[in-house]
């Protein structure tokens, strides 16, 4: 029995050990395989760096926002008894917009004129009886009181009755009209926007860096995606004199003409500030560079042994480079790169260094520093 029992035991160790042993022989030639299985070429475009004469200018985006716009309310209740104007309207300033009811407050306004009258022909009795020797100098200071309080008391009422009458504060464009006839409004309620469209203010954000870059009066362009193509010049006219301690920003106040009205309160610009003369940098396309938490880099094309064609082996190298402003499709490169280095341009996921690959023709990709694409 216990023979029988080793011999048992025995072969179970033998089976599991040729199972064992089949399994970590498959996986080493499994690995060398795979450790030694040829990379396959990879296809790319590429671009050569090249010297490029790029304006000296800031780029920024911002809001247009209206010299003078606001929301039109009424000061005093009233019911609407006359609307003097039309959704979208053109209005010049001091022109009248709607009236409220104020017959009441007329009828109290004439009663308040006499009471003023009348206290005013008191005041001048006062002053010849005065003159005589007829009262006290305290009788002719009390008329002198009753004559204020009532010219006061008409003053105030002239505002209440004015305050029925909504006038136009500035010349502008009227927006929709939120009211009707007949409806009764109170203190505060919206009637209607007026905006100024000429010129409008285009403001946006630089970071601190660029403070000693910007002067009032620099001219800057500014395009909308309402036009395409189009530009609208202007000035700089005002700076906050403070730095935004969350973003480390400081806001910048550019005005515009606007005679046309093509810009509007609320559109998104994008800004171009022209710093004056040109400047000699070097440039590839945007596509070429992998942009990462650890550094940007590129893959650059190197020539190797010429093959059995006579063709030169081609591999790439990674290199890391230092970036600078981009301008359209292409980046400014201070650091890494030197003028005629070629660069992949596509297909950078399926490159590491040193991979072999194949320079394509075909759908290079199209890099300027002007793109116009089209949206259609």
């Amino acid at each position: 029995m216990k023979l029988r029992m080793f011999l048992v035991l025995l072969a179970c160790f033998i089976v599991f050990g040729l199972v064992f042993g089949i399994q970590a022989v498959m996986r080493i030639g499994m690995n060398q395989f795979f450790d030694n299985m040829p990379m396959p070429v990879a296809s790319i475009t590429v671009a050569e760096a090249e010297h490029a004469s790029w304006a000296r200018g800031i780029s920024a985006v911002g809001t247009a926002r209206a010299v003078n716009g606001t929301q039109l309310t009424t000061e005093a209740a009233g019911i609407v008894t006359e609307i003097r104007f039309n959704s979208g309207d053109m209005v010049e300033k001091g022109d009248i917009l709607l009236r409220l009811d104020d017959a009441t407050d007329r009828a109290e306004l004439q009663s308040l004129r006499a009471a003023a009258e009348l206290a005013r022909l008191e005041l001048d009795r006062s002053k010849r009886l005065n003159q005589q020797g007829s009262i006290s100098k305290a009788e002719l200071d009390r008329s002198q009181s009753q004559a204020d309080q009532a010219t006061g008391a008409l003053n105030a009422q002239q505002a209440r009755v004015n305050q029925k009458t909504i006038r136009a504060p500035f010349s502008g464009q009227l927006g929709i009209r939120q009211v009707d006839l007949g409806e009764y409004l109170s203190p505060g309620t919206p009637v209607v926007s007026l905006q100024q469209l000429d010129p409008v203010y285009v403001e946006f954000s630089l970071p601190e860096q660029r403070l000693a870059s910007i002067n009032l009066e620099m001219t800057i362009q500014a395009e909308v995606d309402a036009w395409p193509g189009e530009q609208f010049a202007g000035q700089i006219t005002a700076m906050e004199p403070g730095i935004n301690p969350g973003t480390r920003n400081f806001t910048i106040q550019a005005t515009l003409d606007n005679p046309d009205h093509k810009l509007r309160a609320g559109m998104f610009a994008r800004v171009n500030i022209d710093l004056g003369d040109a400047e000699e940098l070097l440039a590839i396309p945007q596509t070429a560079v992998s942009y990462n938490p650890y550094g940007n880099a590129v893959f650059v094309v190197v020539e190797g042994e010429a093959d059995e064609e006579g063709e030169p082996t081609l591999t790439v190298s990674r290199r890391f480079v230092r970036t600078g402003r981009t301008l359209g499709d292409m980046v400014a490169v201070t650091e890494g790169l030197e003028p005629g280095d070629r660069v992949a341009t596509s297909g950078l996921l399926k490159l590491s260094n040193n991979a072999t690959v194949t320079i394509s023709d075909e759908a290079v990709p199209q890099a300027s520093t002007s793109p116009t694409p089209d949206n259609t």
